[in-house]
């Protein structure tokens, strides 16, 4: 996993993972677009197709790509706002 350094202010370091990924349960997404809101990176957008239920899941854009191309930090703000639990977050 790389690891890039970020000033955090007064000295200090503050680490800043990169080359994570996430994975997104598309029967589970109901639409809600809070993850879209909450990526710092905005590296989640709206699917153009219907899941199951009827809903028009969100889709990972760095789904696919090579581990050092990657923007995503690993930062779970995702995860941690995803009022359905359809989104898991996985670092290195």
């Amino acid at each position: 996993m790389l690891t890039q350094y970020a000033a955090a202010g007064q000295g200090e370091k503050e680490v800043v993972r990169t080359n994570a990924m996430i994975e997104i349960d598309q029967g589970l997404c109901k639409g809600c677009l809070l993850c879209v809101h909450a990526c710092p990176k905005d590296l989640i957008e709206v699917s153009s197709g219907l899941n199951e239920k009827g809903y028009y899941p969100v889709v990972f854009r760095e789904k696919g790509m090579r581990k050092d191309k990657r923007q995503c930090t690993g930062c779970c703000i995702c995860a941690v706002c995803c009022p359905e639990i359809a989104i898991e977050v996985y670092r290195g």
